[in-house]
């Protein structure tokens, strides 16, 4: 792997216990019968029978040798943007402009200072050039090559290896920054090639990667898929597969392949606290991988669906403050002007629970659902709003990076205004100075469940239960409104720093 390696913190990787009680409690119940069945075999409903695992009968030699030929290693030589940089984080900016011109350790800077990322003679910065190191394997005669994103990047020459040494210039075809794929090419005509799976593989199957960690090319190493769907962060797409043969850096782009060796996975991240293999790495799943790089090739970009909507999980808290009963799907905190979604009628404080009759379990399912429509398609979004199931047709756009930012943006909070005034759950509100609208917030009462909840000084409250609030009686009759329904839980919506975001706020019993 390159640098893509998770911090210690992640927050899914705690450990949690799960206990299997089989067959405990069961009853059992004798029959007489007569016959061929006079013998009855009872078995408990509860008790789980395992199939038995198919145990490599010689190893995975024979696969190994088949597939290898079709796995290269790629050498990169690139070139990074100039950047201004001073004696922090180990680079030194050697800058002395009282130096005289004669002086020896010009020669010196001129010589050697970009390797450190100084200032050339005349002032401007160098470039710095380097190489890198990664893997790839090629799925088609004609000389298409699957490999990351990040291996290729900045790349000003691309050099294909193949395990017999054949070498070969590649031309970059096309990448996507999010999921972390590229394409690039070399001229050929009956090219060795391997398949991406036909079937998904599942948690606990076998998995053989083949790539050029460290630079020794054509390096095999096994394991098997220790988890499926892990979200890793840095990916608003992020889909992985975890498995657990050993990857290291130089593996990125490289494939995992099942027994029947086909591409499982694109090996693309570790979880490292050190750098080196600890047993945890991620690939992209091949169902990912077969849609953007067919896109690659045909055009050399990815287009996405876009709705249109900034959006965040469903907490139990939110769902109970909205009426539902599982804690799933997403809401949305706002709507991006020009977006396709609000001339659908989608509003802040829906609740997508499902695209095209499929459930949606959090935001990040909703990012990848969408992402994964065409642009221009029609998608029904079922939406929860006031207690009740909706369906919406949403015509999609086309995803670029400033309409994430668009969705992305909220209201920003305004400067506090007088008289603030003290509310029943520990708040202390005051209404917007220029009366755009909502309350701000001057105080938080440090044992109150608004700041076990996140909320702060200087956050604006903009809705409860999807209503606007712009005073503190409006605020107070809308938590009544609340109880009324007979629910303890208050959805509001507060800004922060621009972000808008829902809270499910508890609320004390009479």
């Amino acid at each position: 792997m390159r640098s893509t390696i998770l911090k210690r913190t992640s927050r899914w990787l705690g450990a949690s216990a799960l206990a299997l009680l089989v067959g405990i409690g069961g009853v059992s119940t004798a029959f007489v019968m007569t016959g061929q069945a006079a013998t009855a075999q009872v078995q408990n409903a509860a008790q789980i029978i395992v199939p038995e695992a198919t145990q490599p009968h010689a190893g995975f030699a024979d696969l190994v040798e088949a597939v290898k030929p079709a796995v290269v290693s790629i050498l990169v030589e690139a070139e990074e943007s100039p950047r201004n940089v001073q004696r922090r984080g180990g680079e030194f900016n050697f800058n002395f402009p009282d130096l005289p011109e004669d002086h020896p350790f010009h020669d010196f800077f001129d010589q050697f200072g970009d390797q450190f990322g100084r200032q050339g003679p005349r002032g401007e910065q160098a470039p710095r050039h380097f190489m890198a190191a990664g893997s790839g394997f090629v799925i088609s005669p004609d000389g298409y090559i699957v490999t990351n994103n990040h291996v290729v990047e900045n790349a000003t020459k691309v050099t294909v290896v193949f395990d017999d040494g054949t070498e070969q210039v590649a031309e970059i075809v096309g990448t996507d920054e999010r999921t972390d794929l590229a394409v690039v090419k070399i001229e050929g005509t009956d090219l060795p090639f391997v398949n991406f799976e036909t079937e998904a593989s599942r948690v606990g199957d076998w998995v053989v990667a083949v790539g050029n960690p460290f630079g020794l090319g054509g390096t095999v190493t096994v394991g098997v898929i220790s988890g499926s769907g892990r979200n890793i962060g840095g990916s608003n797409y992020g889909d992985f597969l975890q498995i657990d043969a050993a990857v290291n850096t130089g593996n990125s782009g490289g494939p995992a392949f099942n027994t029947k060796g086909e591409v499982v996975g694109v090996n693309t991240a570790i979880y490292s606290p050190n750098g080196g293999n600890v047993g945890i790495a991620f690939a992209i799943p091949a169902a990912t991988v077969k849609g953007i790089v067919q896109q690659l090739i045909d055009s050399g970009t990815v287009t996405r669906g876009y709705l249109g909507v900034g959006i965040q999980d469903v907490t139990r808290d939110i769902a109970d403050g909205v009426g539902l009963s599982e804690a799933k799907g997403a809401i949305v905190s706002n709507v991006a002007e020009d977006g396709p979604a609000g001339p659908a009628g989608v509003k802040s404080g829906d609740i997508i629970t499902a695209v095209d009759g499929d459930a949606i379990d959090d935001a990040l399912d909703l990012s990848r659902t969408i992402a994964g429509k065409s642009p221009d398609s029609t998608v029904e979004l079922t939406v929860w709003r006031d207690g009740a199931e909706t369906r919406l047709s949403v015509q999609l756009g086309t995803l670029n990076e400033e309409q994430v930012a668009q969705a992305d943006q909220g209201q920003s909070p305004v400067p506090p205004a007088p008289l603030p005034a003290e509310t029943s759950v520990g708040l202390t509100l005051v209404p917007n100075a220029d009366g755009s609208g909502g309350l701000l917030i001057q105080n938080v009462e440090p044992d109150s469940a608004a700041a076990e909840k996140g909320l702060a000084v200087g956050d604006a409250i903009l809705e409860v239960n999807n209503t606007p609030v712009n005073s503190l009686d409006e605020f107070e009759a809308a938590l009544d409104a609340v109880k009324a329904q007979g629910r303890n839980t208050a959805l509001i919506k507060a800004s922060r720093d621009g972000n808008d975001r829902f809270i499910g706020l508890p609320l004390a019993a009479e």
